[in-house]
C-alpha cells in the first residue's frame, strides 16, 4: 500500500512538472528502449538494468525492455530526442558513440547530445580488433598484410566507424560490412563464415557471450581500442600504440574518446528535473546494490559505472574539446 501511495504521489509531482494530467502517468511501467537487437552487448546490459532500476524508483514501476534495432541505434536516439514522452516514462540505451555523430557531420544525426537528460553508465570500455584464426590473421600487423571482412551494426555503430578510422589512420585492410541489427547478429556471421572479424567488439561483451572462443584459441584478439588498457589484457597491444605522429595520436583520440562512455543510459531532453534526479539517484543505487552485482556477475558483466553528471560532463568536454580539423579529417575517413 506505501508502495501505491508513492508511486501516485511520484506520478502527480511529474504531472505538475509537465502539465499533463495525473491519470495519464504510470508510475508501474517505464519502457526502457535499447537501440540494438535481442543478445548483444548492449541488449544484455539493457536488460540487466531494467531487471533492477525499478526497486530503487518512488513507487517501484515495472521497467519494461524493448528493442528498436536500427542504423547502429541512430533511429532510436532520434526517436529519443525528437518523439519520446518527456515525462520519464521513457529512457533508453544506446551505442557509445552516438552522441559524438554530430561532430563528425554524421547524416541523419537529428539531436544535439549535450541536451539529453543523461542518467549514467554501467560501464567504461575496451573493445577489441579481432579475427577468427581461420582467417591466418594472427597480429596487428597482420591487418596491413592481408584484407580481412568485418562485420558492423550500422554506419554510426563501433564497429562500423573504429575499423574505417584505423585503415585510413594506420594503414590497415579491412573491408567493412555494415547493415547487421546487433552483436548477436555479426557472432552469427562470423560463425557461419559470412566475415572474417570484427574491430569494435567489447571486451565485456565478447567475455559474457564467448569467452570460450578466446578459451579455445578460435579467435585471435590483435589490439584494444581504447585510451587505456584493460588489465584482462596485458599482452595485447593498445591501438594507441601504433600512432606514428602527433596528429594520428589526435585522431584516434577522438573516435576512442568515446569508450569512457561505455553502456550508457539516458532520457529525452526536457524531463522534470525531479523526475532525472530520481532516475539517476536510482541508477547510483542499482549500481551498488549486491543483487544487481551478483546478477552482473552471473553474466560475467563488468560494472564500472559512470554518474549521470560524470556523463553530461565527459559528452561536453569531447564537443568543447575537438579540434575543427581533426574532426574534418576523421569524418572524411567516414562513408
Amino acid at each position: 500500500m506505501r508502495n501505491q501511495v508513492t508511486g501516485a504521489l511520484f506520478a502527480t509531482l511529474c504531472a505538475l512538472a509537465t502539465g499533463a494530467p495525473a491519470q495519464a502517468q504510470d508510475a508501474k511501467n517505464v519502457e526502457l528502449y535499447i537501440g540494438y537487437s535481442v543478445g548483444g552487448g548492449y541488449d544484455i546490459y539493457g536488460r540487466l538494468v531494467a531487471r533492477h532500476l525499478g526497486r530503487f524508483l518512488p513507487g517501484n514501476p515495472t521497467i519494461v525492455p524493448r528493442n528498436m534495432e536500427g542504423a547502429g541505434s541512430v533511429r532510436l536516439t532520434n526517436w529519443l530526442y525528437g518523439a519520446a514522452a518527456r515525462d520519464g516514462s521513457v529512457i533508453g540505451t544506446i551505442s557509445r558513440g552516438v552522441p559524438f555523430d554530430p561532430i563528425l557531420g554524421r547524416p541523419g544525426s537529428q539531436f544535439e547530445a549535450v541536451k539529453f537528460s543523461w542518467i549514467g553508465s554501467a560501464n567504461d570500455e575496451v573493445s577489441l580488433c579481432m579475427a577468427m584464426a581461420s582467417s591466418g590473421v594472427s597480429d596487428f600487423e597482420g591487418l596491413k598484410k592481408k584484407e580481412i571482412v568485418v562485420g558492423a551494426a550500422g554506419a554510426s555503430s563501433d564497429d562500423d566507424q573504429f575499423p574505417r578510422v584505423i585503415n585510413a589512420v594506420l594503414g590497415t585492410k579491412m573491408k567493412v560490412i555494415s547493415g547487421y541489427p546487433g552483436g548477436n547478429d555479426i557472432a552469427l556471421a562470423l560463425e557461419r563464415g559470412e566475415v572474417q572479424g570484427r574491430c569494435g567488439w567489447s571486451w565485456s561483451s565478447l567475455k559474457s557471450t564467448h569467452m570460450h572462443w578466446v578459451r579455445d584459441k578460435k579467435i585471435n584478439l590483435l589490439a584494444q581500442l581504447g585510451l587505456s588498457k584493460h588489465a584482462d589484457l596485458p599482452h595485447v597491444p593498445s591501438i594507441m600504440d601504433f600512432a606514428k605522429t602527433p596528429e594520428d595520436t589526435a585522431m584516434l583520440r577522438l573516435i576512442f574518446a568515446r569508450q569512457g562512455l561505455g553502456r550508457p543510459f539516458l532520457a529525452p531532453p526536457g524531463i522534470p528535473a525531479e523526475r532525472l534526479a530520481a532516475l539517476r539517484k536510482a541508477f547510483d543505487a542499482a549500481m551498488k546494490d549486491p543483487d544487481f552485482l551478483a546478477d552482473a556477475e552471473k553474466g560475467k558483466m563488468e560494472i564500472n559505472p559512470l554518474t549521470g553528471p560524470q556523463v553530461e560532463s565527459l559528452v561536453a568536454q569531447v564537443y568543447a574539446e575537438v579540434s575543427p580539423e581533426i574532426a574534418k579529417k576523421v569524418a572524411a575517413m567516414l562513408p
